[in-house]
C-alpha cells in the first residue's frame, strides 16, 4: 500500500519570540522540520507534502527538492491546513501520514509501527498516544472495551471520568487517504476558535461507522512538540540523550554523556574515547580508536583512525590516522594534515596540506601551504601568506627544517631537506639541501644601553615641562 505523509509547518510560532520560523530552530544541529522529514521517509512514506504558511520561502530554501509544498495563506486550523494537500494527493489511494512539524522527537521506529498497525486493522484512522503521569493540557483519547477509539476530549471538556485518563492525543495520525479527505470536505468551524480542527475528523469518521485506531508509544517524549524556548531545550536534551546512547551501543565509550553534545549528523567508529566538554557538530566523521576532547569543538570535519585531538577547534578540517592535534590548536577550513603528524599547542592550520610525519609543535602559523612529509617546522614559525591585496602559496618540500621564529614570505618555495636557520625572513625560495640565513650579522656597542636609557629620560623631563 501506497504511503504518504503531510508535514504541518505553516504555523508562525509567536511563543518563540523569535526572528526565525518556529520549524526552523534546530534541535541538535538540525532544524526541527528537517528531523520530521528525514522520520517521515524513514518510514518509507513515498510522496512527502509540507504545507508552509509563515516563513514560507526560509522552509523551502532549506529543505529544498526533497519535499513537496503547499501553501496555507490564511492559518485557519490543523484540518484547513491537511486540506491544502488535496491538489496533490487528495485522490491517491494509500495511507497518509499527518505530523506537525516542531515534533522532532518522534522516531521512524514508532511511525512504521503505528502505520503497521493501522493497516493491519484496517482502520480509517489511527492516533498516536501517549501515556503521562500528568495529562494536564492535552486531549484524552477515549477508548471502547475492544481497544478502538470512541473519541478524544479536549481538557476543558473532559468529565471526572474522562479527566482522569492518562493517555493523550500527541497530534499525530494515520489515515486512508480517501477517507481522510472525504472527512475534511464535512468539517465545520463551529467552534470558540473558528478555525477547522484536523481532531474532528476522527468523530465524523468514527460516526460513518469507521474503525479508529490507537498506537501508545513506549516513550512519552515523542509526545513533545516545541512551541517555546522551554520545550526545545527540553528536546534538545533528550534527543542529545538519545544520540550519546546510540554511540555507546555502537561501542564508542563516553567519559561524561551529559557534558558532551553531538549532533545527529556525527558518525564515529567504535573503541573511540570522547572526553567532557566535547561538541561534535554537523558532519564530522570520527574513525575508530581516536580519543577526543576534553574540551574540544569540531565541525563539518574528518578525523581518521587512532588520531587524538585534544582542547582544540576544528572546522572543514581532515586529520590523519595516528596524528595529534593540541593542546589549543585550530584548525580551519582546508587544513588537511597526514598520518603521524604533530600539531602542538597554539598552532593555527588554514588552507594547508601538511604530509605525513611533520611536525609543528608550537605557536606557529600555517596557512596557504603546501608542506611535504617529516618537515619540523619550529617555534614561532609562520607563513606569510597575505599582502593586504592577495594570498600567496608557500611550499616547503620533504625533509625540510624550518627553525624557530622564521618567517616565510609567500610566495616561496622550501627545497627537499633545505635548512632554514633561526629567525631567518625568507623571500627567496631555497634550493634541495641548501641552508638559508636571512638575519643581520650581531653587533654589540659598548655602554650604548646607558645613552639609550639617558635619551629616554631627558624626552620624558620635555614632554612633562610642557
Amino acid at each position: 500500500m501506497r504511503r504518504m505523509a503531510i508535514v504541518l509547518a505553516a504555523g508562525q510560532g509567536k511563543r518563540m519570540k523569535s526572528k526565525l520560523y518556529k520549524v526552523l530552530h534546530s534541535v541538535c544541529g538540525k532544524p526541527m522540520v528537517g528531523h520530521v522529514l528525514d522520520t517521515v521517509k524513514n518510514a518509507n512514506c513515498e510522496r512527502n507534502i509540507v504545507v508552509v504558511g509563515h516563513g514560507a520561502a526560509a522552509v523551502k530554501s532549506y529543505l529544498g527538492e526533497s519535499a513537496e509544498y503547499v501553501l496555507q495563506e490564511q492559518q485557519l486550523g490543523t484540518g484547513h491546513a491537511v486540506k491544502q494537500a488535496k491538489s496533490l494527493i487528495g485522490n491517491e489511494e494509500g495511507t497518509t501520514v499527518v505530523i506537525c512539524g516542531d515534533t522532532p522527537l518522534v522516531t521512524s521506529e514508532t511511525l512504521e509501527a503505528l502505520i503497521q498497525l493501522h493497516e493491519s486493522k484496517g482502520a480509517a484512522a489511527t492516533i498516536l498516544t501517549a501515556t503521562l503521569d500528568n495529562p494536564k493540557g492535552y486531549g484524552r483519547v477515549i477508548r471502547d472495551e475492544d481497544g478502538s477509539v470512541l473519541r478524544i476530549v479536549e481538557q476543558k471538556d473532559c468529565t471526572p471520568d474522562e479527566d482522569a485518563v492518562q493517555e493523550i492525543n500527541t497530534g499525530t495520525y494515520c489515515f486512508d487517504n480517501a477517507k481522510l479527505f472525504a472527512a475534511l470536505e464535512q468539517l465545520n468551524n463551529n467552534n470558540a476558535q473558528q478555525e477547522y480542527y484536523l481532531t474532528d475528523c476522527i468523530a465524523i469518521l468514527r460516526n460513518e461507522g469507521n474503525m479508529v485506531q490507537a498506537y501508545r508509544t513506549a516513550d512519552p517524549a515523542e509526545s513533545i512538540g516545541v512551541n517555546d524556548r522551554v520545550a526545545l531545550a527540553e528536546a534538545e536534551r533528550i534527543m542529545r540523550e538519545r544520540i550519546n546512547l546510540r554511540h555507546m551501543i555502537g561501542g564508542v565509550t563516553f567519559i561524561d554523556p551529559a557534558s558532551t553534545y553531538i549532533e545527529a549528523g556525527v558518525t564515529i567508529g567504535s573503541d573511540t574515547i570522547i572526553y567532557p566538554g566535547t561538541v561534535l557538530r554537523g558532519t564530522t566523521t570520527i574513525g575508530t580508536d581516536c580519543e577526543i576532547g576534553p574540551n574540544t569543538e569540531i565541525s563539518d570535519s574528518i578525523i581518521h583512525d587512532s588520531a587524538t585531538v585534544k582542547y582544540s577547534v576544528l572546522n572543514q578540517a581532515e586529520v590523519g590516522s595516528n596524528t595529534t592535534v593540541g593542546p589549543y590548536a585550530y584548525l580551519r577550513p582546508g587544513a588537511k594534515l597526514g598520518e603521524h603528524v604533530k600539531i602542538g599547542d597554539f598552532v593555527e592550520v588554514k588552507n594547508a596540506s601538511i604530509d605525513d610525519g611533520s611536525k609543528v609543535s608550537h605557536l606557529s602559523y600555517i596557512g596557504d601551504a603546501v608542506v611535504g612529509k617529516n618537515v619540523n617546522i619550529g617555534c614561532g614559525a609562520i607563513t606569510v601568506n597575505y599582502d593586504g591585496y592577495n594570498k600567496s602559496i608557500t611550499e616547503i618540500e620533504d625533509d625540510a627544517f624550518v627553525g624557530s621564529n622564521v618567517n616565510l614570505i609567500a610566495p616561496v618555495k622550501i627545497g627537499k631537506g633545505a635548512y632554514v636557520v633561526a629567525g631567518s625572513t625568507i623571500t627567496d625560495s631555497v634550493p634541495e639541501n641548501d641552508m638559508a640565513i636571512a638575519r643581520q650579522r650581531q653587533e654589540n656597542k659598548p655602554g650604548y644601553a646607558e645613552k639609550i636609557r639617558a635619551r629616554a629620560i631627558e624626552k620624558k623631563k620635555q614632554n612633562e615641562q610642557k
